[in-house]
């Protein structure tokens, strides 16, 4: 029921939203006050959240910076957060833009700094076939040579709470000792930090995928851009998971 409500939830909390509502009811109210208010509300609304300059500022300080890695040896599992590809035609996946995240896990499966590589991922829609992530992903490392024998496929889980539970339980029966890399977006290593610290997974942040983050002054970085108005509502969703789960506690 909560993986439900989560995904309904989206609709209220995207900025996207707020500037529609506040627009569309700005031209239903008949009172003129409140009307000019509205419009007010919706264009500022719209400047905010399409400021380059201002989603920058916030990603710099909301990302969690890649951790150095331990140069004594490999670690024992890096951990793949699912996200970073989708169904495609004829029920074939693709790499979507966070294909960072399996690149950059990839790359410390074959150079020695993980012996295994943990895809954690299924199926997180609402409405699904038998598309299942891991089980895709785990198609495309044996393409590329990576031993079964490194490969570790967690397919059921649909959020990162469920990454986090599912993922123990694959480590735990494999005997894999902590600490392990955790791979995924910057914009979501926060929230994923606070749930495996949670679930009592011992892990060393290893951020990608960077889409926000230079503040750098520019007069470019004040020039709206609808592209600003997106990732805004991929760390809205953020702070929200977020703050839900330090309700859930």
């Amino acid at each position: 029921m909560f993986f439900v409500f989560s995904k309904l939830l989206l609709i209220f909390i995207l900025p996207l939203s707020w500037i529609i509502a506040t627009f569309f009811a700005a031209l239903i109210v008949k009172n003129k006050k409140i009307k000019k208010r509205l419009a007010i509300i919706s264009f500022a609304l719209l400047l905010i959240f399409t400021n380059p300059f201002l989603i920058n500022f916030f990603a710099s300080k909301w990302d969690i910076k890649q951790a150095p890695l331990n140069k004594n040896g490999p670690y024992s599992c890096v951990i793949v957060l699912g996200g970073f590809s989708g169904e495609g035609p004829n029920r074939t996946g693709y790499f979507n833009g966070a294909c960072d995240r399996f690149i950059e896990g990839l790359k410390l499966t074959t150079t020695h700094r993980a012996g295994h590589i943990l895809i954690s991922g299924g199926n997180g829609n609402l409405i699904h076939d038998n598309f299942y992530e891991g089980d895709w992903v785990e198609g495309q490392l044996k393409q590329m040579n990576v031993p079964d024998s490194s490969i570790l496929i967690e397919d059921r889980s649909r959020n990162t709470l469920e990454n986090a539970a599912f993922s123990k339980i694959i480590l735990q029966k494999k005997h894999l000792q902590p600490p392990y890399i955790l791979v995924t977006s910057a914009f979501h290593m926060r929230r994923s930090l606070g749930i495996f610290n949670r679930a009592k997974i011992d892990v060393v942040p290893y951020s990608c995928n960077l889409i926000a983050g230079n503040p750098g002054f520019s007069m470019d970085q004040f020039i709206p851009d609808a592209d600003a108005l997106g990732k805004w509502n991929i760390y809205i969703k953020e702070v929200i998971g977020i703050t839900v789960n330090i309700f859930k506690k």
